[in-house]
């Protein structure tokens, strides 16, 4: 029985994500977060133009939809179609509408609230000292993880797919060019955002044409351990310079290139609307492959909700938001286009091969899929719909994916030297951003060669990445709610979500510790008890907060309002 032409899908779901944004984050501005234009954000009370700076609502939204895309809504989608289509498509929709929208627009408002604290730190107040330390704990062990696998993953993609070497490392040219025009030169934003785009996509040419293929050995390093060594080098460097001379330029181009990917790639279903070969539900899955339920939900974390979003929103983002009206387009729609991405994904690994049998090889076991199979089925429908060659398409596909894994990777070695520095204040060591990116750097480098040359030990504790991330939604959202408790407004909408996805979240995290304890992972095992006690013994204090909140006096508005000389000019 042929399986439904992907355009349904990809029309049926781009269609509730956009009603999302265009009525449901409506709802949470106005009744929920009630966010105020006049409002002295963080980037004006504390502009200092390395952290926090006043940004375009535009510039900011390719920040943080970049830094937060990367590569897992392309991994977790493409390895959770085993399961069928339509699960990943319900989760991956619903998810975004309601849940991974409203998240990421909520911990930007709280953070934006707070003098842009980060979410260890909103922990702190809002739940409790004890709460904080296990938060910090929770946070570290996530971003540790996201840095070493993405290094993993990029170094991969950039020996496999060798024609994306030039436009990689370009694109930092790029960026650092379009940073000068933006803030130094003062040039008009729509004409550097055209001429950038145009270099990145004149660089994926050149890139084709001329790709760049490594020496089985490197300075005595394989290939693979050589790009690490130097993705990690850059992560160190990118997060020490002023947000706005790399990462903020560089994440918009990239924004604007994935939207322009995304074109391509729901334009080719448009024109060559190819038949779905996977089953919906798949009822004769490999061999080893664990239950749909719960594991469906922390597999497909990126793309329908995701606690990484929280620590960048409020690490980074709420640093450079220049009205609070802009969390609603940085924070929801930010999550409305990595949700397309993990729609495309999907379509992507279940519509781009011929036959069913062809999808059945790629997917012989689970974890099996990821980007490779979202960049072979990608460049097939690309080729079909559009008459690119598929070499190219690939090469397009791969520089998508390999730009923004390094996004997210430079924002998480950012990350993770906020999270050290606030450990250092916790024991009273004052930690500068030098020191504190170098334990970042150490501590990442020797977990990736932890297993040998080829940096295979980045994938170590990848495993946890889903159930981790998932607990943290769920330990951010405990925070957003009891916000809204002691500011007297709407908490269900927030509180629904968080139940159900801690539910799912802990349910998954103990199926793990089963399989774990059955496979002798014992390092694993140990990491996965920590996180769980670390997440319950946070949600029990949420849960007596939200209690005393509840009870307690309500918090008056802090609505400081901007003066004149702060405001954009059309705003005055």
């Amino acid at each position: 029985m042929d399986g439904p032409n992907s355009l349904l899908l990809a029309v049926i779901g781009v269609t509730l994500m956009l009603a999302g944004y265009f009525l449901y984050s409506k709802f949470l501005a106005k009744k929920v977060y009630k966010v105020n234009a006049e409002f002295k954000t963080p980037a004006h009370q504390f502009d200092d133009g390395v952290d926090f700076v006043p940004t375009n609502r535009y510039i900011l939204w390719g920040h943080h939809f970049t830094s937060v895309a990367g590569a897992a809504p392309i991994v977790g989608p493409a390895i959770a179609v085993i399961w069928g289509w339509l699960p990943a498509v319900l989760w991956v929709t619903i998810g975004t509408v309601f849940i991974a929208g409203m998240h990421d627009f909520g911990a930007l408002w709280s953070s934006t609230r707070n003098k842009g604290q980060s979410i260890g730190t909103l922990s702190g107040r809002y739940i409790g000292p004890r709460g904080r330390n296990l938060f910090l704990v929770v946070v570290f062990l996530l971003l540790l993880m996201v840095v070493a696998a993405f290094a993993v993953v990029i170094s991969g993609l950039l020996v496999a797919q060798p024609g994306a070497v030039i436009p990689t490392w370009g694109a930092l040219i790029v960026a650092v060019l379009v940073g000068q025009a933006i803030y130094r030169l003062r040039w008009n934003l729509l004409a550097v955002t055209l001429t950038g785009v145009a270099a990145l996509y004149a660089l994926i040419i050149l890139g084709d044409r001329f790709p760049v293929e490594l020496p089985e050995q490197v300075l005595g390093m394989t290939p693979e351990g050589f790009w690490i060594v130097a993705l990690f080098v850059y992560a160190g460097i990118a997060s020490l310079l002023p947000v706005w001379v790399l990462l903020q330029p560089r994440d918009f181009i990239n924004g604007i290139q994935l939207f322009i990917g995304l074109i391509i790639v729901y334009g080719a279903v448009l024109i060559a609307t190819p038949t779905v070969v996977a089953p919906a539900f798949n009822q004769n899955v490999p061999e080893g492959t664990p239950s749909l339920v719960p594991l469906l939900f922390v597999t497909i974390a990126c793309g329908a909700i995701s606690g990484f979003h929280g620590t960048v929103a409020t690490g980074t983002t709420s640093k450079q938001l220049d009205r609070e009206t802009d969390a609603r387009f940085v924070g929801y729609f930010g999550a409305v286009g990595e949700g397309l991405l993990a729609l495309g994904a999907i379509i992507a690994t279940t519509a781009g091969f011929q036959t069913l049998a062809q999808w059945e090889e790629v997917y012989e076991s689970f974890g099996s899929g990821g980007v490779p199979a979202f960049v072979e089925g990608g460049a097939n429908i690309v080729n079909t719909g559009l008459g690119i060659p598929a070499g190219l398409s690939a090469t397009i596909l791969a520089t998508m994916a390999v730009l923004f894994a390094a996004t997210t990777m430079d924002t998480g070695v950012r990350l993770m030297r906020f999270v050290v520095q606030e450990i250092g204040e916790l024991a009273k060591v004052r930690i500068n951003i030098i020191a504190a990116t170098a334990v970042v750097l150490v501590i990442g480098v020797a977990l990736t060669f932890s297993q040998g040359a080829d940096g295979s030990g980045g994938m170590l504790i990848w495993p946890l990445f889903g159930t981790t991330n998932q607990l943290l939604a769920a330990l951010t959202m405990s925070i957003i709610v009891v916000m809204l408790i002691r500011k007297g407004r709407p908490f269900l909408p927030v509180l629904i979500p968080m139940v159900f996805v801690l539910v799912m979240s802990i349910y998954a995290a103990l199926v793990q510790l089963v399989s774990f304890f059955r496979d002798a992972e014992w390092l694993l095992l140990s990491i996965d008890v920590v996180i769980i006690v670390a997440a319950v013994w946070v949600l029990v204090e949420a849960v007596i907060a939200m209690g005393q909140a509840h009870r307690g006096a309500k918090e008056p508005e802090d609505d400081v309002a901007l003066s004149d000389d702060e405001k954009l000019p059309l705003d005055r």
